[in-house]
């Protein structure tokens, strides 16, 4: 077991980058997440495959981009999971709360699972029960949900999704995922033997929406500022029309408890922020929980740490809720690895890499040979320190039509050191920024004569990957004589 770490992958739900304190944002307070970045490796540019819940973790599990793992949209079923790898070479592999898989129940090679998913799932097809839900059930109370807040917040159009939690605070979706995964570790390891290395997801459903700590926490933020973009006429006019229809649709329909207003007041976006914040740092007492577990049962020292998120939040910026968008607040996301005996601590690595990366890296480590046909690449040469160690000179990201976005056929973003294209099918106006000297993406060079070469340039990029990608992904059924070290 001691050349076989036990994997710790702990899991956020739309968790914007500038969430931890360590990393330069000291409007949170992150002690324990603070300790992973300055003990452990930063990956300051890792992007996610896709701006929307499913679609991206279909695509960490499979080791596939979305195009090719066939899960393009929330509700997608997902065609496989390296998790089972993981279990044929001999890991205990327990799933505790989100991994928004499909169908939500299937065991995808965990021999454990206590799901728990969105907070607020009204407006998703499938009805499922789960743990946390039959647990609310069980103390006889309501679930909150947007109708609910909707009934008891007098002034719910004016909160952008942001509400103190109402029920018992054991009942809150951060904290009864923590909590669960320390009764099992605790249960696991204390009364039961485990003598098998163990590979932990633990998935939070926030900072998710409904924004919704518990009320200590949320007057504790409240008094705090942040910097919050502002919202400007000309870039809402200067974006595609399938950008601008989908903000239409979130005033129409309030998803996940949102009521949005793309207008809403400075002090309404800023209760907004103040919450979101604030249930960050209730998901961090929850890690140095786990942290603590992990320690009085003496695994932590042969443990692997994993923490990131699937994807951003935009917050109101740029006139957009949530995600579902190829801007920097919902594709780039927070990513640290802890292993102090393992990986020299308080690094930062600059190179790009893409939230799939994480698959054949938690493969290495356990000793398995992640599958030929991956487009997913190992970051564990980066860990190790390698000097000859490299990333991706280039990310890309994809999102399709699902039920919440309706007004955008599909979209490929690439984006390097410089310079983000993103292309939408089927509509005349796509969005070319120069991050160099727009780092806010504020103004749209697409289709200016000036940059027309970087334009084209880079929808040639998006073109390529895509074609090369697609073949790299043939592999999996291709006879095992064909080449394997594609460039993609």
């Amino acid at each position: 077991m001691a050349d076989r770490p036990n994997i710790i992958f702990i899991n956020t739900d739309q968790q914007r980058y500038e969430t931890i304190n360590a990393l330069g944002f000291d409007y949170v307070d992150t002690p324990n997440l603070d300790r992973l970045v300055n003990e452990g490796v930063n990956f300051s540019k890792c992007y996610v495959n896709s701006p929307v819940c499913g679609p991206t973790r279909a695509s960490l599990f499979s080791g596939l981009s979305p195009h090719n793992s066939g899960a393009l949209h929330n509700g997608s079923r997902w065609n496989d999971s390296w998790v089972t790898l993981l279990a044929d070479a001999g890991y205990h592999c327990v799933n505790v709360g989100k991994m928004h898989t499909g169908p939500m129940g299937a065991p995808w090679g965990f021999h454990e699972r206590y799901i728990v998913e969105n907070k607020d799932r009204s407006a998703m097809p499938v009805k499922y029960l789960d743990e946390l839900d039959k647990a609310i059930l069980a103390h006889r109370l309501e679930k909150p949900t947007g109708t609910s807040y909707a009934r008891d917040f007098p002034d719910y159009e004016e909160r952008e999704g942001a509400y103190e939690w109402p029920l018992p605070d054991h009942l809150h979706p951060d904290i009864f995922v923590g909590e669960t995964a320390v009764r099992w570790l605790d249960l696991s390891c204390g009364q039961y033997s485990i003598d098998k290395p163990l590979f932990l997801e633990i998935g939070f459903p926030g900072p998710h929406p409904p924004y919704d700590p518990t009320a200590e926490y949320a007057q504790k933020y409240l008094e705090r500022e942040y910097p919050i973009l502002p919202v400007t006429q000309a870039d809402m006019d200067s974006q595609p029309r399938g950008l601008q229809g989908f903000r239409q649709g979130h005033r129409d329909f309030d998803f996940d408890s949102v009521s949005f207003n793309p207008h809403a007041s400075d002090e309404n976006r800023h209760r907004q922020r103040a919450y979101y914040m604030a249930n960050m740092e209730m998901i961090d007492a929850q890690v140095g929980d786990i942290l603590d577990v992990l320690e009085r049962h003496e695994l932590l020292e042969n443990s692997v740490v994993i923490f990131t998120s699937d994807h951003g939040d935009n917050l109101g910026d740029h006139g957009i809720s949530q995600k579902w968008n190829m801007y920097e607040q919902s594709v780039h996301v927070p990513a640290v690895v802890w292993s102090p005996g393992r990986f020299a601590g308080g690094r930062d690595v600059v190179d790009f890499y893409q939230w799939f990366d994480f698959g054949p890296t938690m493969l290495e480590l356990a000793g398995v040979q992640a599958p030929r046909h991956y487009e997913a690449i190992s970051m564990l040469p980066a860990l190790d320190g390698d000097a000859e160690a490299s990333g991706r000179t280039r990310v890309f990201a994809e999102i399709a039509r699902d039920q919440v976005m309706q007004s955008i056929e599909y979209a490929i973003m690439v984006r390097d050191e410089r310079w983000k294209c993103v292309e939408y099918l089927g509509d005349n106006i796509g969005q070319l920024f120069d991050l160099e000297n727009d780092p806010d993406e504020l103004q749209n060079l697409w289709g200016e004569p000036d940059h027309a070469a970087i334009q084209r340039e880079l929808l040639d990029a998006i073109h390529v990957w895509y074609v090369r990608s697609s073949v790299r992904a043939s592999l999996k059924n291709a006879a095992p004589m064909i080449r394997s070290d594609l460039d993609v």
